[in-house]
Parts: structure tokens; C-alpha cells; sequence
């Protein structure tokens, strides 16, 4: 069940959290995704929240993605998530279908349902009824995309069918995992998830097992896997650095999490960091910690992201350059051969131009 899957590619995460204004928050990531390029890094990834900007400080995630498409030039360029039920589909559908052309074919679109109920109120939604939303909208954006008459026979302009195999579904639920491989889509597994309250020490490995058996058993023949799993990682020279960041940060997020009205049995900091599933520490520790996740040797994209410690931007960088350097290659992660050729010889010609 556990076969690993090869090669790897290496992605960074982010929520847009720095602990700034939202012009400083948006400038601070760009630097990390610019410095993750040229790490060689294969993939970012931004999140969509909307009106809190303590849980996520990004509501327009390809207009973000559109500016970084100027900044870069090799990296690939994703959503994880837009939240599809809030968001007029064909609107969707155009957007990511110029923004792929600006981006020279980098755009990969993840789609989700939505968490935060009262998200949905002010867009005249109710958060009970997301998951048929999902559906319907997610198929218009199909449609759109492969230029299949929309209503009033209008025809999208232009058509992006390659997008079509650019999708990614996030899920915490087995059932979503049947769905993301019956659509032949990516599959995309949170850093974190619900634990039932009868078990509350489960491993985050043995909630995600059973979501990639799933996927994996739903695929069509014929269709090659794509599974994300991401995973908070801090990492640091210095251990002790590393846990004083851990410290700040997950309890800044324990205070959150008790505020909306959920327990949190110890605000101890080793405590913390297996509540929220957090890998933090040095080079050593951090390969160790993730190597125990079972669910991470299936994965064919492994993306990182430095929250719910969020640490100050320049040990971001940091921790990006020891990801890169020493993370993630003992994690099955090589550059030379996680990028199409046509990539490298694209950079190769950049590099003697």
C-alpha cells in the first residue's frame, strides 16, 4: 500500500500570514516564491480566504498569481484553493484561461468547497449547500475550458482544454478522494485535518492512507496519479531557534483556535506541534519527523509551508534554501529529474542568453 512514488516534485506553500500590513504580506511572499524558484523549487502555491485576514490574507489569488507570473519564469503557479462555490465559474474559467497564456503554461488550479460558514453569507450563499454548488460550478468550468456551448450557446474565449488536466480537488474525506479519482483530477491532501473525537491521537498519515487508496483504486486506467500532501515545516539551523518559533506561532494559533469556540487540550509547545501536525527543527530532525508520515512516500508533489509557525521572512528564506539543500532530497526530491526537459532547456538557454 505504501509504494513510494518517483520522481518527486518540491513545492512551497503559503497562506500570506506575515504579520504585516496586506501590501508588506503580499511583497514578503513574492520574495519567498522568487527565492523558491531559484532554489529550484517546482511549484508555489497561494491559498484563497476571504474578510479574516488572521486565517488567510489572499481573497484574489490569480490576480496575485498574475503579478508573480511577471516576477518568474520557471516555476509553476498554483491555487490551493479557490474556494469554487463563492466565484462566478465561467469567471473563473476566463480568468485562469488568460492568466495560463501570461504565465507561459504554468497555472495549476486547485478547488475546494469552502470550510468557513459565514464566509458564505455575504456572497448571498449558505455553507450547507456548497457541495452541490461545487459540482455544478466545477463542471461549468469543464465545459468552459473545453469550449462546449454554455448557456445561450456562448463559447468561452479562449478556450484553455489543457487546463482540464490541470485540476486538483481538496478533500479530508475519503469520499473526496473517490471523487478527485473518478474525475481523474489531482489529489490534494491538507497539511492538517479534523480529528473524531473518540480518537483524537490519530496519526494524520492514517486519516490520508485511506483518501489516496481511495483515489488511487478511482482512477481510470491509463491515467497517471497526481497527490499533493502538504505539510507545515519550519526549518532552522538551530533547534532551539526553530522551537522559539514554534512557540510563538502555534500559540498565536491555539488562542485563534479557542476564541471560534474549539478545545485545545494542552498549550504545551511539543503539545502544539503534533496538535497541528507541525515539522520543526533542524535539517536532521525534520527529515526524520517527515519520514515516519507514511502518506508522504505516495505523494508525487511534496509542498512545504512554514505555517502555523510563521516565522519573521528572513527565516522563511532560510528555511526554504535547508528545504531545498537537505529536506528534501533525503525525501526522494531531485531537481535534475523533477522538471520536464523542455524546462531545463529552457533555463539553459536563459542562463547563455
Amino acid at each position: 500500500m505504501t509504494k513510494a512514488i518517483s520522481p518527486k516534485r518540491l513545492g512551497f506553500f503559503s497562506r500570506v500570514l506575515d504579520q504585516v500590513d496586506a501590501a508588506t504580506r503580499y511583497r514578503l511572499v513574492a520574495e519567498q516564491i522568487v527565492h523558491a524558484e531559484k532554489l529550484g523549487f517546482d511549484s508555489a502555491w497561494v491559498a484563497q480566504h476571504h474578510f479574516d485576514g488572521d486565517e488567510g490574507g489572499l481573497p484574489s489569488p490569480l490576480i496575485f498569481l498574475a503579478e508573480l507570473a511577471a516576477r518568474t519564469s520557471r516555476i509553476r503557479l498554483g491555487t490551493g484553493v479557490i474556494t469554487l462555490p463563492m466565484e462566478s465559474a465561467v469567471r473563473v474559467a476566463e480568468d485562469t484561461a488568460v492568466l495560463d497564456i501570461l504565465s507561459n503554461n504554468r497555472l495549476e488550479i486547485g478547488f475546494g468547497t469552502g470550510g468557513t460558514p459565514t464566509s458564505f453569507l455575504p456572497f448571498g450563499l449558505e455553507s450547507s449547500g456548497r457541495a452541490a454548488v461545487y459540482a455544478k460550478s466545477l463542471a461549468t468550468v469543464r465545459d468552459a475550458w473545453a469550449g462546449r456551448p454554455l448557456a445561450g450557446d456562448s463559447r468561452l474565449y479562449p478556450t484553455a482544454p489543457h487546463l482540464l488536466d490541470r485540476v486538483w480537488q481538496a478533500t479530508f474525506s475519503v469520499g473526496g478522494g473517490e471523487r478527485a479519482g473518478r474525475d481523474g483530477d489531482g489529489l490534494m491532501l491538507s497539511r492538517t485535518q479534523p480529528r473524531s473525537a473518540d480518537a483524537p491521537d490519530t496519526r494524520l498519515w492514517e486519516l490520508q492512507n485511506p483518501i489516496i487508496d481511495a483515489y488511487l483504486e478511482n482512477l481510470p486506467q491509463g491515467r497517471a496519479p497526481r497527490i499533493l500532501g502538504s505539510r507545515s515545516l519550519f526549518v532552522a539551523d538551530d533547534r532551539q531557534q526553530a522551537l522559539h518559533f514554534a512557540e510563538i506561532g502555534l500559540r498565536r494559533s491555539a488562542e485563534r483556535f479557542i476564541a471560534s469556540g474549539h478545545k485545545v487540550a494542552s498549550t504545551r509547545t511539543e503539545d502544539l506541534i503534533r496538535a497541528f501536525d507541525v515539522h520543526v527543527g533542524t535539517p536532521e530532525d525534520v527529515v526524520a519527523s517527515l519520514k515516519a508520515d507514511t502518506a508522504l512516500e505516495r505523494v508525487t508533489d511534496l509542498v512545504f509551508q512554514v505555517h502555523s509557525v510563521d516565522p519573521p521572512h528572513e527565516y522563511i528564506l532560510r528555511s526554504l534554501e535547508l528545504i531545498a539543500g537537505e529536506v528534501a532530497p533525503a525525501l526522494g526530491w531531485n531537481p535534475n529529474t523533477s522538471r520536464p526537459a523542455n524546462a531545463k532547456t529552457q533555463e539553459r538557454r536563459l542562463a547563455t542568453a
